[in-house]
């Protein structure tokens, strides 16, 4: 299985949010931020502060889908 982080992207741009704003409101490293641009495993406390900042649920920002 994989990640896929669409649904944050699309998120941002309805909120006007930028990427930097997000990983300094969320307090999460750039490194991570890369890892969220190329859906790969964050961890779940990421995800959770990134969902406290959004007012949101974590099936908001991501999903699970299967390997190709």
């Amino acid at each position: 299985m994989m990640v896929n982080y669409k649904k944050l992207w699309i998120m941002l741009v309805e909120k006007g949010m930028s990427k930097v704003s997000l990983r300094h409101a969320a307090g999460f490293s750039s490194s991570t931020l890369t890892k969220l641009n190329r859906n790969e495993l964050v961890a779940l406390s990421v995800l959770v502060n990134i969902c406290h900042v959004l007012k949101c649920d974590i099936g908001d920002i991501m999903e699970v889908v299967p390997e190709e």
